[in-house]
């Protein structure tokens, strides 16, 4: 049986899918300054720390955001209540920028001069929800560890405090290794980070 969608949830999935189709009718100006840019880019606007966690690249890369949302962000807003929630889902959105942010200025320095100026022409970008679900991910592996996650391939249970886990840990490989280009792996992985760390200090204070 499929939980049932809680408030915020609900209200995070409307707008991700709103601006996503809305996205595909925007002229190009718009669309294309709501993902976020390397800072010294011409490209970059402040808004974009917090409109590229609206954005996403296709349908596939929506859909899968949204589907952990709903899964994990259920659960997380039932345990935490819907403001502390919402509270955790934008920390850890933030926390996976940071990291992703910290990773890319230190590949930007070791380029030299005439190829940073061209990187930064040429515009790369990041955008998606990716973060702050990893983070959803993270502390739903350490409020319910015991909990089971049914995996698709090979199609087996897993306890979440597992594939929690074994998931960061592929994302560290694929980070550090420089495979699978053109996903942000230090984004799910500083979300998973901050996640991890929102929890475990509401736990020393004992707010949650």
């Amino acid at each position: 049986m499929m939980p049932r969608i809680t408030e915020v949830v609900k209200q995070l999935l409307i707008l991700n899918v709103l601006l996503y189709f809305a996205s595909n009718f925007m002229p190009p100006a718009i669309s294309n300054a709501l993902p976020i840019y390397y800072p010294a880019s011409v490209f970059f606007r402040p808004w974009q720390l917090v409109s590229h966690m609206f954005m996403h690249a296709n349908f596939s890369h929506l859909l899968f955001n949204m589907f952990a949302l709903y899964m994990f962000g259920t659960a997380l807003e039932s345990h935490l209540g819907s403001k502390r929630f919402l509270t955790f889902y934008f920390l850890s959105g933030f926390g996976a920028l940071a990291l992703y942010l910290f990773v890319w200025y230190l590949q930007m320095s070791a380029l030299d001069p005439a190829v940073y100026e061209a990187v930064l022409r040429r515009g790369d970008r990041m955008l998606g929800a990716s973060g702050a679900v990893f983070g959803l991910l993270a502390g739903f592996g350490m409020l319910f560890p015991e909990s089971k996650i049914m995996l698709l391939i090979p199609p087996i249970p897993i306890k979440a405090k597992y594939f929690v886990l074994i998931y960061g840990a592929i994302e560290l490989f694929f980070g550090i290794s420089n495979m699978n280009t053109g996903v942000a792996h230090f984004a799910h992985l500083g979300g998973a980070i901050f996640g991890a760390l929102l929890i475990f200090y509401w736990r020393k204070q004992r707010k949650i």
